[in-house]
């Protein structure tokens, strides 16, 4: 089996963040980027998982600069044969999606993963996009995957229970937690990822549908109140008149 993994790069959740140009854009100065672990730890690691049963090949794929190569270096360690980025900054999930859906109708791939979202834009955009773009099936938030010939065979959680749902293959699917165990680089892994090819081409001039126009922080946690057990009628009052939630 053939599998394209789509995967970004996001801040490590100790990273400070700030915004530039009028706080209409982010800034990356000083930032520790990882891998977005939807794409890692899920997407990536049960498309190993499937090619480790089945046979087959593993192809990462990303849009982005220079600079994303070393994400795309830790992804490659962690298992994956080959590596692909479109060289290009994308100003939304709709370029990123069609950038991925040109490549992708070029070369024969049998199952497309992508992360469920990215923890620094949290859109859930890009599989859908990617999907229609390609004009392929497309499961969502799946927490569950497995392959059989061409049947692909996906779980995802519904209100009250599990959802499973069949397609054929090729298809998109976007992994949710529970799709697998995250995976650690090995020493081994490490340095295999030095040689792996990483193919750049360039990207396709596609219009950008979205402008963002502005980014704030979010407000200050206020201190918290310690309330005596005994006074029940000022912890009510309290969850009435300030947390508002009664």
């Amino acid at each position: 089996m053939n599998i394209l993994v789509c995967i970004s790069k996001a801040p490590d959740t100790t990273s400070k963040i700030s915004f530039s140009d009028g706080n209409t854009k982010f800034d990356e100065n000083g930032v520790q980027f990882v891998v977005n672990p939807y794409d890692e730890w899920y997407a990536l690691v049960r498309a190993l998982e499937l090619k480790e049963a089945g046979g087959g090949q593993v192809t990462i794929i990303n849009v982005g600069g220079v600079a994303d190569d070393a994400i795309i270096r830790k992804a490659l360690a962690i298992g994956a044969d080959n590596a692909v980025r479109i060289d290009t900054e994308p100003k939304d999930a709709y370029n990123a999606a069609l950038q991925i859906a040109a490549y992708a109708k070029e070369n024969a791939f049998d199952l497309i993963l992508t992360g469920k979202e990215t923890i620094n834009y949290n859109g859930s955009q890009l599989g859908g996009m990617l999907a229609e773009g390609l004009d392929l099936p497309f499961v969502s938030l799946a927490t569950k995957l497995d392959v059989s010939g061409s049947t692909v065979t996906a779980e995802r959680e519904i209100i009250g229970g599990v959802q499973v749902v069949e397609v054929e293959a090729p298809a998109v699917i976007s992994c949710a937690k529970g799709m697998a165990e995250q995976r650690i680089p090995n020493m081994r892994g490490i340095m295999a990822a030095r040689t792996k090819p990483l193919t750049v081409v360039p990207a396709k001039e596609i219009d950008d549908l979205t402008t963002f126009v502005s980014y704030e922080m979010p407000g200050e946690k206020s201190a918290v109140k310690m309330i005596d057990p005994e006074s029940m009628d000022e912890l009510v009052s309290l969850l009435h008149s300030e947390a508002k939630v009664i």
